[in-house]
This record gives structure tokens, C-alpha cells and sequence, in this order.
């Protein structure tokens, strides 16, 4: 059986303003651009559940970095 691939939208800009805006608690997982909810907006380098990297980061907290 062929392992099912997931596509997920790029990580830009747009989609991060997008989640500040939201007030969900969004995060991203800067290596593969999963979303995840119910992080702190300053979350660092949290364990994505999608691809098990130390690389999610809250919106907010991307925000400032790319600033």
C-alpha cells in the first residue's frame, strides 16, 4: 500500500498574520509548515505532531522573528 501523502500549505506570511488574527492559538512547524492549535503564542521549538521535529513555533513568536 503507497504511504498517503499530506499536502500542506506553504508557510508565508499571510497564513501567519492570518492565525494572530484568528485569536486561536495557532502555531506553525517551520519544517514542515503544519499547523497546530492550542499553542502559547510565544512557544519555541515545541514538538510538531505531524512530522515529530522540535520546530513549532506560536504565530506570534514567528512574527517577531521574521521582523
Amino acid at each position: 500500500m503507497a504511504k498517503e501523502e499530506r499536502t500542506v500549505p506553504k508557510l508565508d506570511l499571510d497564513r501567519i498574520i492570518a492565525a494572530c488574527e484568528s485569536g486561536d492559538n495557532v502555531g506553525f512547524c517551520i519544517a514542515c509548515h503544519a499547523e497546530t492549535h492550542g499553542v502559547e503564542p510565544d512557544m519555541r521549538r515545541g514538538v510538531c505532531e505531524s512530522c515529530g521535529e522540535k520546530k513549532v513555533f506560536g504565530a506570534e513568536e514567528l512574527i517577531i522573528r521574521m521582523g
